[in-house]
């Protein structure tokens, strides 16, 4: 583990962001530079796309910069079931 200096301003946005969605300051940055990192590597994936991704990578094992470089595509979108939401 690592620490990442940000500034006052931007961990004042992670705290509110993080108590409105219920996640600790940590994991509201992890999410953050998360999405941030798939949305650099696959411009043209969506939020949504993005968050569909993260599911299935998760379903699979995990995330690593390997497993998301590692095709050189973007991911295929997945298939929610009717009714679900």
């Amino acid at each position: 583990m690592g620490i990442v200096k940000i500034s006052d301003r931007m961990h004042e946005n992670l705290r509110v962001a993080a108590s409105a969605l219920s996640r600790s300051i940590n994991a509201q940055a992890e999410h953050w530079m998360r999405i941030g990192m798939l949305s650099e590597l696959y411009p043209d994936l969506d939020h949504r796309q993005i968050c569909q991704w993260l599911v299935r990578t998760e379903l699979a094992g995990g995330l690593d910069v390997a497993t998301a470089v590692g095709s050189g595509t973007s991911p295929a979108p997945i298939s929610v079931a009717q009714g679900a939401r």
